[in-house]
């Protein structure tokens, strides 16, 4: 394994033949362990452990990560051991969890220091993988029987930390352009990436050094002008092939954008009230009428565009006008109601589960217009949030 705090020093010539021995190792290490194995769809799910399951149990690995506390590389280590394992054993979807579940252990006890390695009992007991600790230890020996009892290979997240020590070494500049993160933390964020691109099985055809070189061209494609002189020069160390590269990083950036759009920042919300005021019909049902006084964000003397309705406004303002319901005479003295108020007794509907209507008719009777709100589909009446834009 690469020791992070070797590979975070990086001035130096020394470094620099220092960061060059560690990719000729991992390399070789790489070249004489790693094996292509891309589950395939199997129609009956019993046989083979499918592609789906395979993400899915790594997915399950990462949060036993977080709950015990343990290190990236722990992750890392125990997901290369489980593909190295499924490349060489064709195994049943039964075994799966006490398979990874071995495999994690097996990293940790590599990884961790001894305080900080799991309890087997303890590990077997809140996985919930549904496994004896006897059970595991019998997965653990016929895993080592069958990687040779060699469990140090070279993971991703070891090329990761060399790639980003060398591209720093030779271009020092990025110390400089990093936008308010050290080296270290700038490489956690990069592992956050890579550790999210280990659970997706297309990317399997590729081997950890071309993976983790995808992920480091693509961040320094953001933060360097001549990132491609850069990369060229890690390719030809790491002799990997060029058109692999720009498949693995059409794979991996479209990958990372759609865990982008999944995990939004933290936005902060407002909540606009509804700018209507309710008229009464005879029947005692409410209908929505534009008030006439501007609300925040309906200002009309200060120039700012109006707020688009949406949620239950934008749904009350597509309604026609309920059948049952007859205009209120100009003698019918119209009762108003505070749109607080209306608030206060529509959130104790929200907070129900049953359907608005049910809710009307237990109270009133008879609602004006419920067969229009069916046909309207089953629409939410919770108006969505709204984020924040900044002026």
């Amino acid at each position: 394994q690469v020791d992070p705090r070797v590979t975070m020093k990086f001035s130096g010539p020394l470094e620099s033949q220092r960061l060059s021995l560690l990719l000729e190792t991992a390399i070789s290490r790489e070249a004489q362990m790693w094996k292509a194995h891309v589950p395939k769809i199997q129609p009956n799910q019993d046989v083979a452990i499918s592609p789906k399951q395979r993400d899915e149990v790594i997915q399950w690995l990462a949060k036993l990560k977080y709950q015990f506390h343990l290190y990236p590389e722990t992750l890392a280590l125990a997901i290369s051991l489980l593909d190295r394992f499924l490349a060489a054993v064709k195994a049943r979807p039964k075994y799966l969890n006490c398979i990874a579940i071995s495999c994690f252990f097996l990293a940790a006890k590599t990884i961790e220091e001894d305080e900080r390695i799991p309890v087997l009992k303890v590990l077997a007991r809140d996985s919930f993988c549904g496994c004896s600790p006897a059970e595991i230890r019998r997965m653990e020996k016929i895993i080592l029987d069958k990687l040779n009892w060699d469990l140090h290979m070279a993971t991703p997240l070891d090329f990761l930390h060399i790639f980003h020590a060398v591209a720093v070494s030779n271009r020092p500049q990025l110390l400089t352009i990093l936008p308010k993160l050290s080296p270290s933390q700038h490489v956690a964020a990069l592992t956050k990436q890579l550790l999210h691109c280990m659970a997706c099985y297309q990317l399997l055809q590729f081997k950890g050094s071309m993976l983790a070189l995808a992920i480091v061209s693509l961040e320094l494609e953001k933060l360097l002008p001549d990132w491609l002189a850069l990369i060229i020069e890690l390719l030809q160390k790491a002799q990997m092939d060029s058109s692999q590269l720009i498949h693995c990083r059409e794979l991996v950036a479209h990958l990372l954008s759609t865990l982008q759009s999944s995990l939004l920042p933290n936005s902060v919300y407002v909540y606009s009230p509804l700018q209507h005021t309710l008229v009464t019909c005879n029947r005692g049902a409410f209908k929505c009428q534009p008030s006439s006084v501007p609300g925040p964000g309906f200002s009309k003397d200060n120039g700012r565009p109006e707020v688009p309705v949406t949620g239950t406004a934008a749904l009350y303002q597509r309604l026609p006008a309920p059948s049952g319901c007859k205009q209120a005479s100009a003698k019918r003295k119209v009762e108003e109601m505070e749109v607080d108020d209306f608030y206060d007794g529509i959130k104790r509907l929200y907070n129900e589960d049953v359907a608005p209507e049910v809710v009307a008719l237990d109270n009133m009777g008879s609602v004006c217009g419920a067969d229009v709100s069916r046909q309207e589909g089953n629409v939410s009446p919770c108006p969505p949030l709204q984020p924040v834009s900044v002026m």
